[in-house]
């Protein structure tokens, strides 16, 4: 298993960056692969609730089922389940003037040939950087919109 963290400081209260994370209309800006959310009840990630995402990762069509194990104000805690495993966590922190986040994604290897594919995958795309990548556009959701020029 690998482990990857990263972490920002957000313009935000932890309520509003919890917002960010479990909506899954947000998730796509700032999430490191592009994905769709299918069957989740409801129009967040709640703690409890499950999903099924489905997106591309290493050429392959790949689907992973999700079930959130905690979403408050200080914890994001879900499990992804599909050709790998992932334990995902972000953790908040109010600080003065908005938020820590702290992510932490543990890549579980996965069984046969599409799973050590994909798990190499991921390793290669986190190890670029995609973690930071993601938080960073996290911490971009509560910068002001720029002004537009003529």
């Amino acid at each position: 298993m690998s482990t990857w963290t990263a972490q920002t400081i957000v313009n935000g209260l932890p309520q509003d960056v919890l917002d960010v994370l479990t909506d899954p209309a947000a998730v796509g800006r700032w999430a490191p692969v592009d994905f769709v959310v299918e069957g989740l009840e409801g129009d967040r990630l709640i703690a409890g609730s499950r999903a099924r995402v489905v997106g591309r990762l290493a050429g392959r069509r790949v689907g992973f089922d999700v079930e959130v194990h905690r979403a408050d104000e200080q914890q994001l805690e879900l499990v992804a389940t599909g050709p790998v495993s992932f334990d995902v966590n972000y953790r908040l922190r109010p600080i003065d003037g908005g938020s820590e986040v702290e992510a932490c994604v543990a890549v579980r290897r996965g069984r046969g040939l599409v799973g050590r594919v994909v798990a190499s995958a991921t390793d290669a795309l986190l190890a670029a950087g995609a973690l930071n990548q993601a938080v960073s556009r996290i911490a971009r959701e509560f910068e002001p919109a720029p002004l537009a020029t003529c």
